[in-house]
This record gives C-alpha cells, sequence and structure tokens, in this order.
C-alpha cells in the first residue's frame, strides 16, 4: 500500500472554519467516515429551519449517542415522547459519537493504575465492571432490536511494540491482581514473544494483551435510536444551537439561535462542547482534544480472508498508540493516532496531510510489502478528527449539577464514550425521574459535584 496517494483536497491542509461562538460546535466540518456513508438519514437535517416549541419537559443538548439513548430511556420509563426534545448545533450526530473511531473497548485492566490512583481501588474495580457491563448492554440491545449498525463483537488486543509499553501493561495488571481483580472473569489472556506475533499477525510484537470488544458503525447505531424515539413522539431540532441556558421563574429558559425555549428540566449531552455553555466546566476542569482518524482502503494484503478479525491498540511505546479495526462488511480499515493533533472546540477540523501520511505509513507497516502495484481507489480514504474531553480525574462528569438546579450532565468522556454511555445514559433517565443516586448502579466517582470541580481549581 503506497503512502504517498493523499486525496488531492488535502494537499493544502485541512480548511479553517470559524464559529459565531468559539466555545461552539464550528458551523461546518468535514465529514468522517461515518457521515459520509450515511447522508441518506431522513432525520438528519430535521426541522433544519422551523420555529422550535415555546416549552418542553426535558430539553437535551446533543444528539449522538448520550442524547438519543437519554431520550430513548425516558420512553421506556413511561415519559411521553411529545414531552422530550432534543436540540443539535448541526446536523445530526455531527460531534463526538459521529467522528470518533468505531471502538466498543471497555478498558480490561487497562488504565487501572491511573484510576486507582485518584479514586482507589474500590471504584477502579467498579469502573472496570461498568464498562463490562456496558458491552454486555449494547451487544444485547442490537442483537434484540436488530439494529444494521455493523456490531462486531469480537476481541481486541493491546499489542506492546517496546519494552516501557510492556512494562505499563504489567504494572495495570499487577494493580488490578493485587486489588482483588479477576483477568479470567474479564476474559484476559496475555501472550508473549513470538506467539503475540504470530496471534496478532504485527510484526516486531513483543506482547499482546486479549480480551473481549467490539467494533461498530456508530453513526448507524445512533441513527436506529434516533428514528424509534421521532416515531414515538420525541421531538428533534437541527442546526439550532445553545448558546445560555438561564432560570425563568420556576423554569429554566434555553436560548438558542431561534429563540428561547422554557423547559423544567435540561440535559447537557455535549461532551467536549458542555464548557461552551457551562461556564465552571473550564478548560482545566474538561479538556478539548483533537484526535486524528482516518479510513483505509486495503491492497490485498489485508483483503478476503486476510482481513484482520480483531481490533487493536498498537502500542509503539507507554503513551503512544494506533488504534485499528478493519470493517468486517466491506474491509475498509479505520485507524486513529493516539495522541492529540489540537486543542480547544476549534480544532475539530486540525487533520493535516502530514498524520495522514502518518496513519498510512503504520498500516504499511502492520499489513507488511505488496508486491502488487497499488490499484486506484486503494490506499487512503478520508481522514478527519473527533473531540475528546478529557477530565483531571479521568471519569466522566455524570448526574444532576447541583449548583444549577434542574440541570443534569452525562460528558466528559475521556475517549470512552461509547465504553460507558449505555450505562450512563440510563442512569441519568433515573435521575430525571426522581430517583436517587445509588438506583444508576454508576461509580461513584462518576457523580459531577462542586467538591470534584474544586480539586481541579
Amino acid at each position: 500500500m503506497a503512502a504517498s496517494n493523499l486525496p488531492p483536497e488535502m494537499a493544502n491542509g485541512a480548511p479553517s472554519q470559524t464559529a459565531v461562538n468559539p466555545n461552539l460546535p464550528p458551523a461546518t466540518a468535514s465529514l468522517s467516515y461515518w457521515q459520509r456513508t450515511t447522508r441518506a438519514f431522513k432525520y438528519l437535517n430535521h426541522n433544519q429551519t422551523n420555529t422550535p416549541p415555546a416549552s418542553t419537559t426535558y430539553a437535551i443538548i446533543g444528539s449522538g449517542l448520550a442524547g438519543a439513548l437519554v431520550a430513548y430511556n425516558l420512553l421506556e420509563r413511561g415519559v411521553q415522547g411529545e414531552e422530550i426534545l432534543i436540540l443539535e448545533a448541526r446536523e445530526a450526530v455531527s460531534g463526538s459519537t459521529g467522528r470518533n473511531a468505531g471502538h466498543v473497548r471497555p478498558d480490561a485492566f487497562r488504565n487501572f493504575s491511573g484510576y486507582q490512583a485518584f479514586h482507589g481501588s474500590e471504584q477502579a474495580l467498579k469502573i472496570v465492571a461498568t464498562e463490562e457491563t456496558n458491552l454486555k448492554r449494547i451487544a444485547a440491545f442490537i442483537q434484540d432490536k436488530q439494529i444494521q449498525c455493523d456490531f462486531n463483537l469480537t476481541t481486541t488486543f493491546d499489542v506492546c511494540l517496546g519494552p516501557d509499553a510492556v512494562e505499563d501493561e504489567e504494572k495495570n495488571i499487577k494493580d488490578y491482581l493485587d486489588a482483588g481483580g479477576n483477568l479470567a472473569s474479564l476474559g484476559v489472556k496475555c501472550w508473549y514473544g513470538d506467539a503475540a506475533a504470530e496471534k496478532t499477525s504485527c510484526p516486531g510484537a513483543s506482547a499482546a494483551y486479549e480480551w473481549p470488544a467490539a467494533s461498530i458503525h456508530p453513526v448507524k447505531l445512533v441513527h436506529w435510536v434516533l428514528e424509534h424515539v421521532i416515531e414515538r413522539g420525541v421531538q428533534l431540532w437541527t442546526h439550532c444551537p445553545v448558546d445560555e441556558i438561564r432560570e425563568d421563574g420556576a423554569k429554566l429558559g434555553v436560548q438558542t439561535s431561534r429563540g428561547v425555549i422554557s423547559a423544567d428540566k435540561v440535559v447537557h449531552c455535549t461532551n467536549a462542547f458542555a464548557g461552551g455553555i457551562l461556564s465552571q466546566l473550564t478548560a482545566e476542569r474538561l479538556t478539548p482534544f483533537a484526535v486524528q482518524v482516518a479510513s483505509v482502503i486495503p491492497s490485498s494484503a489485508a483483503s478476503g480472508d486476510k482481513t484482520f478479525k480483531s481490533t487493536m491498540a498498537l502500542r509503539e511505546n507507554a503513551r503512544m498508540f494506533y488504534g485499528f479495526a478493519q470493517k468486517p462488511l466491506d474491509g475498509t480499515i479505520i485507524v486513529s493516532v493516539g495522541r492529540p493533533v489540537g486543542k480547544g472546540v476549534q480544532a475539530e477540523e486540525s487533520h493535516t496531510p502530514q498524520v495522514a501520511e502518518e496513519i498510512v505509513q503504520r498500516i504499511s507497516k502492520l499489513i507488511g510489502p505488496n508486491d502488487e502495484p497499488q490499484r486506484s481507489g486503494e490506499g487512503l480514504d478520508t481522514t478527519w478528527t473527533g473531540l475528546i474531553a478529557f477530565t483531571p480525574d479521568k471519569v466522566p462528569y455524570v448526574g444532576e449539577i447541583d449548583e444549577l438546579p434542574g440541570q443534569y450532565i452525562c460528558a466528559g468522556f475521556n475517549g470512552h464514550g461509547m465504553a460507558n454511555i449505555f450505562t450512563c445514559a440510563g442512569g441519568i433517565a433515573g435521575l430525571l425521574l426522581g430517583r436517587p443516586w445509588e438506583s444508576t448502579q454508576l461509580p461513584e466517582c462518576y457523580r459531577y459535584s462542586q467538591a470534584r470541580l474544586s480539586k481541579s481549581a
């Protein structure tokens, strides 16, 4: 697979985009692979020019997986669809869900040491269990509803290509076991030396750690959920960004680009963009970083019966990795670079031809030499960036915003949205209906609080 065939539109780098409000999503953004392959969704630009309703019971900001599932869970708990309004700044599923790398990858023991350092062993174990539960729930949901979203329940590998990567993995395993964790219960298998290279088909692998995970077309999944809830009465307004939430008597005034909507309760499901409305979520408390992703059409060296069945994180060292997944239906390879290529919400358009070239080079190294000349259509397909929202303590903000009565948050997923949102969205729905935090069954450390924020001041 040659590394030189970059699309012509990337020759001069990414286009510059300017938003009216620099804290909110850019008005336009390049399309990810997932968005490019779902342009026929009938609710993509739903109510784009219509006047929104004057009032609603529940206003959900964000139409990604979190916002869609909060609406779905409210319906399942008996709320009428007409009481729920979803507001989206751009087209449907245009934020982090629509721009991610297509993994549903629980942490297993990965990052356990970091969770333990921040939250203690009990909470760290609960984080691991929560992500494992999330995978089971999303798999059961998709299978039960027969959702066509390219869901592939498989295994994933952390492939270590350097000694410090192995050292980091082994430390996390030791800390996890010492805290009472059980690798076998998570389905973790460890491979070393030649066995690691053979098992992963990755030359130079010195160790590989395998556990259950999945890959998915995230936009197809959310489109199914949105269509389902809309047809049950939920209202969706796209291209209707929210600038501000203010108290309006006993209700909340949701200021949008098309007027004010009165709401009883508001849920912030905007991940990296949450700080655009919630001023207490400063850049130190919710830090948006852009990660570059690319779709690659493989040569014959990774096509047909040579396709990769498992997903991978190719770990060059303890801090640097390349995410890798090959779609089982059409063989497209999705690769992400595990380091930021830009900071802040405006970095959503920070993809560069240099990083795209790096991605193709890395895939070529993994797949190996191909004696056949590259054909037109093979190689780099498209590249984009998605925003990851980091929190200082490595876990999301979930729950009622105690200093802002009537407002709730489900955001700040640290790159683990697909591994957490199914559990978090269900928890939020219960809280909206007056159930206690304990009913969410989420780790206590996920709970939003002013005390959490003060630690990062």
